[in-house]
């Protein structure tokens, strides 16, 4: 029924209304008594349960950073089946993003393009929601993805996640610092391995017990990748998620004009499973076999999991699909995985 609910009507809303529609009807599934009937569909197999970061996952299947961005979904998606969810991106200061429209879905190529720019309430407001979370014991793993205030400097950007994790670190079962978002600017700059690592280093002593994971970009070339991987692993990071949005916009299916009528912003979903696949095997190359690697980017279906899982990924994440699969689309990866 979704595709048809998708194709007649969902189609026809604004991208970012819509989203946020869904993300009511998420937070009503996440309360009782909708959130026993919801578990009772779509909780995971037990066999899925997976040991990573010194934790438990249900699911080596998670949302990605993007789709909650202030931690009011968080009890739905779980009741769903995802195994965890990453909230955010969370940045110190409260933030409104970039003007709308910023969301826009390229429905030939199961993708989205946006330019959020990290529109938030702010660590502080999430915080007291994750304390809230936090009372409930709620079971699903919260990761929490932080980024650059957009009125900070970027020559002040250490000081500025600090602030963030020593907010949020407390609260959060792991931490993952974001410098790969298009949509800020100059956050992809401190990608550079030489800004990077006092970076990491000063999130790294204010998080504390708290593992530590940093985001990277696809557009990077291999080389870049495999110092950014190697420097997690010398400054004692937890884990590498590989990767955020591309600026490319190669291989569309959709109409030149409705792309370029879309404008600047990160692309995600389908077309960047090939490269997704390439990142993924750069990193584990250069990390560890047992340093987690979350793979993000083209996921789907429980053969996308599957793949990414016997490529060496450690977890696995999605969002973009989420639109054109439904609610039941955690469900749907985890009894493909079981089987």
């Amino acid at each position: 029924m979704y595709p048809l609910l998708f194709r007649v009507v969902l189609s026809r809303f604004d991208s970012e209304f819509a989203h946020h529609a869904g993300m009511a009807v998420i937070r009503v599934l996440g309360a009782p008594p909708f959130s026993w009937a919801t578990r009772a569909i779509a909780a995971p197999d037990p066999q899925l349960q997976v040991q990573a970061l010194g934790l438990a996952f249900d699911s080596p299947f998670g949302v990605a950073a993007g789709f909650d961005k202030n931690a009011v979904g968080v009890r739905g998606l779980a009741a769903l089946g995802f195994g965890h969810v990453e909230i955010g991106t969370i940045t110190a200061i409260a933030q409104d993003g970039n003007p709308r429209p910023r969301l826009f879905r390229l429905v030939p190529d199961r993708a989205l393009i946006n330019r959020m720019g990290f529109n938030n309430d702010g660590a502080e407001a999430a915080s007291r929601r994750l304390e809230k979370l936090r009372r409930r014991r709620p079971k699903t793993v919260i990761g929490v993805n932080i980024g650059k205030s957009r009125v900070v400097d970027v020559a002040d950007a250490s000081s500025d996640y600090v602030a963030s994790t020593e907010r949020l670190a407390p609260l959060a079962d792991y931490l993952a610092v974001n410098v790969s978002s298009p949509n800020t600017p100059g956050l992809r700059g401190l990608q550079a391995v030489e800004t990077l690592a006092p970076l990491l280093r000063a999130v790294k002593a204010a998080a504390g017990a708290t593992p530590l994971l940093v985001k990277i970009a696809p557009d990077l070339p291999d080389d870049e990748i495999t110092a950014i991987a190697q420097l997690a692993v010398a400054e004692g990071l937890d884990g590498i998620i590989a990767h955020n949005t591309t600026i490319s916009r190669e291989g569309l299916e959709s109409d030149a004009e409705v792309v370029e009528a879309a404008g600047a912003g990160g692309l995600s979903g389908a077309p960047l499973r090939a490269r997704s696949m390439e990142v993924l095997h750069v990193v584990r190359a250069a990390v560890p076999s047992d340093f987690c690697v979350v793979s993000v980017g083209g996921v789907e279906t429980a053969t996308d999991v599957q793949e990414r899982l016997d490529a060496g990924a450690t977890l696995v994440q999605g969002y973009t699909a989420f639109l054109y699969r439904g609610p039941l689309w955690a469900r749907q990866i985890n009894r493909g995985l079981r089987a």
